[in-house]
């Protein structure tokens, strides 16, 4: 059988020669008798040993993981701790327990990350998530077991980063074909509650990584995917270096995308409360306008939810993206529109007042916005697009008193010269007429206006 699709259950009946190891001295008396108690027992006879001598049995596991290299032996290890904690997520506090001070708890399972097959990496990620997580809190902070006591031990922050490391290679380059991905998402939303995971995971480039896989699902499995992957973006939208990269990415059209196709309730939710959090930073205010965010929000209200928050949340960034419609002025509405590439069909656009009243605009960053035009011309795929940056190309030249030649000194006319043999007929009709722009001149290319 192929060792990446094992499940707990079988490896759970192989019979694993305890004796054998004692014998090699690579189990101790004690260790036997405990493992001979424990194995093969009823779910309710293994509960009560785990009540009685948690901390003991905890040791043994992670001493066979350490000593014991035989990989049918770690599979079996692997899947009875595994067991243990799914039948009772709080005997992850067992790890923590104080008898264990001087034991390195943690190193078995991050050695075994990197070194085992499939079955053995999933269970050693989902165990470190779960009994990282249990570890006790102190006044000043967070700290691992037995961290202060151990001299060589490996601290906490050590063991967050490897296992960050671990987490991010699944996401470019997952071990498992079909289950990588989901695995890593799944421990990351778990573990971006974590400070010393969220730097981590930013500094390891992690954040770009999140962004395509944020896209309307469908089947159970992936609306699963895409509800664990927004849950990582949420957790991040409380930290602000990765806030700055959510802003250079196309996170928030992604997140717009799902939100405004998604029938999920907890998906809807996540993605609501993260535009909350966002709404306030930057321009993620204006972009939530330009991408049509207050006519979904409208769309989502009235629709039937059952959850105050989600309820609570839509009526927040209704305000706050009413706020934001009140302070942008026309031009850096436009400004956005074309520095995100989301040109459309605006009111603004064909509005020969917004053309008179902000020409003068375009010349600020050394024609910033003209420039971003002229390049989605060459750049972009999207015909709305591409007939929208010509139509407003001519526009400007018609109502710029230098606009000829400024046009022309940025080398836009071999650009508008190609798209006159688009498939589009979109396209071509406003590319001529920014051509006719150019040779003519305003004053005798005005009749031309579309």
């Amino acid at each position: 059988m192929d060792r990446a699709e094992l499940s707990t259950e079988q490896v759970l009946k192989r019979d694993i020669p305890w004796e054998t190891y004692m014998t090699t001295k690579l189990i101790s008396g004690t260790g036997l008798q405990l493992l001979r108690r424990y194995d093969n027992r009823a779910e309710s006879v293994r509960a009560q040993l785990l009540d009685d001598d948690g901390p003991a049995y905890v040791q043994v596991f992670v001493n066979i993981l350490r000593d014991i290299f035989k990989e049918e032996t770690v599979e079996y290890v692997l899947a009875l701790i595994d067991e243990m904690l799914t039948a009772n997520l709080k005997r992850a506090r067992l790890f923590h327990d104080r008898s264990l001070a001087n034991e390195d708890t943690y190193e078995p399972f991050l050695r075994l990350l990197w070194k085992g097959n499939w079955f053995i990496q999933e269970k050693s990620c989902k165990i470190l998530a779960l009994i990282v997580s249990a570890r006790p809190k102190t006044q000043d902070g967070v700290v691992a077991n037995g961290e202060n006591s151990k001299k060589k031990g490996t601290t906490i922050n050590d063991v967050l980063k490897e296992l960050v490391e671990w987490l991010c290679t699944q996401l470019k380059k997952p071990s498992h074909p079909t289950c990588g991905i989901p695995t890593a998402i799944n421990c990351l939303a778990s573990l971006l509650k974590e400070p010393v995971v969220r730097s981590s995971f930013v500094q390891a480039d992690g954040v770009k990584l999140l962004i395509p896989l944020i896209t309307p699902a469908s089947t159970q499995q992936s609306i699963q995917l895409l509800y664990e992957t927004c849950l990582c973006v949420w957790l991040l939208s409380y930290y602000e270096p990765a806030i700055e990269y959510l802003a250079t990415s196309r996170a928030l059209p992604r997140l717009v995308d799902v939100v405004r196709s998604s029938t999920k309730e907890k998906v809807v939710r996540v993605v609501v409360l993260t535009f909350r959090n966002l709404l306030s930073k930057g321009t993620f205010g204006a972009q939530m306008v330009d991408l049509g965010l207050p006519q979904i929000v409208q769309s989502l209200k009235a629709q039937a939810w059952s959850d105050e928050d989600l309820l609570e949340a839509l009526n927040h960034l209704e305000d706050g993206l009413k706020d934001n419609i009140k302070k942008l002025s026309s031009f850096d509405k436009y400004k956005q529109e074309v520095l995100l590439g989301h040109l459309d069909w605006s009111p603004m656009h064909k509005d020969p007042l917004f053309w008179r009243d902000n020409v003068s605009c375009f010349e600020e960053n050394d024609f910033q916005v003209l420039r971003v035009l002229i390049t989605i011309m060459e750049t972009s795929s999207d015909p709305r697009a591409l007939a929208v940056a010509c139509f407003d190309l001519s526009q400007f030249i018609q109502h710029h008193p230098a606009g000829r030649v400024i046009v022309n000194d940025l080398k836009a006319k071999e650009r508008v010269m190609k798209l006159m043999n688009h498939d589009s007929a979109e396209v071509t009709k406003n590319a001529l007429l920014c051509i006719q722009r150019l040779f003519l001149g305003a004053k005798y290319a005005s009749f031309l206006q579309a």
